[in-house]
């Protein structure tokens, strides 16, 4: 199917998407797998737009921190075509004063709170984003649980081209400029215990010493360069700088987790590759 998606962020406002698919509504929260949450939210989504794909990309960002979960979503979200719909939620502000927003950047709706998530979505984005301060409330809304009762059903209508009641070109956006370019920092572990940056691994000069849990690690360009149980760092499959141990876990071996810090120190230099 071709054509074009023209979808509302206001009462007056049309934004025009080039499309050339269905589109996706893709999930990304603290919700969890377990437990009633992401089910109830899914069953939302199809209640609301039944033809549209759904696709859980996170369900277990780090629980509360939006700030970590912010490098996570720019760097993964480049990997969805244009029209796609990210419906994000880690939002321990629910209910308070914080703002249900939507937005398109660079050609992909993103609805949720803002409390700074789409903070490096905006800082990066290769056009001017356009955001509305979310005004629909369904008869009944939880004060507890916005995903559900606010952000679900906004991006269902996002995903069919509908309209969202709001205030048009809502330029009140929050911004946090004390936030770094790049985050020296552990955001994300995952299945393997490899240790996800918030560091784009294209941001690190290639000599850069690179110091993790103590110890001085080497890039490799993959798991099969170094030997098994090695560690060894590098670029992952969508940019960021990755910790890891060939068949083993980075988190146990480094004593990593969410938050831990690591060094990159451009004056020291023998950071060659491991494994050639």
């Amino acid at each position: 199917m071709n054509g074009k998606l023209y979808a509302s962020i206001g009462p007056f406002s049309w934004v025009s998407l080039s499309f050339t698919r269905r589109q996706m509504i893709v999930l990304f929260t603290d919700y969890g797998l377990a437990g009633p949450y992401t089910g109830q939210v899914r069953a939302v989504l199809h209640r609301d737009a039944p033809g549209e794909a759904v696709i859980d990309l996170f369900a277990d960002l780090p629980p509360f921190d939006a700030k970590r979960a912010a490098y996570l979503l720019v760097a993964y979200a480049a990997g969805f075509p244009a029209g796609t719909v990210f419906l994000c939620v880690v939002d321990p502000g629910v209910g308070g004063d914080r703002a249900p927003v939507a937005g398109v950047v660079d050609g992909r709706w993103f609805v949720g709170p803002d409390n700074g998530i789409f903070e490096h979505v905006v800082r990066r984005a290769s056009s001017r984003p356009i955001w509305t301060r979310i005004a629909y409330r369904p008869d009944r809304v939880s004060a507890t649980f916005h995903g559900r009762d606010v952000f679900a059903p906004v991006a269902a209508r996002l995903a069919q081209g509908l309209s969202v009641p709001g205030e048009r070109e809502f330029e009140g956006l929050g911004r946090f400029a004390d936030w770094p370019d790049d985050l020296t920092e552990i955001v994300y572990v995952d299945h393997f215990g490899n240790a996800i940056t918030g560091c784009r691994a294209a941001s690190i000069p290639r000599h850069t010493s690179i110091i993790a849990g103590g110890q001085r690690i080497f890039f490799a360009r993959t798991f099969s360069a170094v030997q098994k149980g090695q560690v060894f760092c590098y670029e992952n499959a969508n940019g960021l700088l990755e910790f890891a141990v060939n068949q083993g876990r980075a988190d146990t071996v480094l004593g990593l987790s969410v938050g831990s810090s690591f060094i990159l120190d451009p004056n020291v230099s023998g950071n060659t590759s491991a494994g050639g």
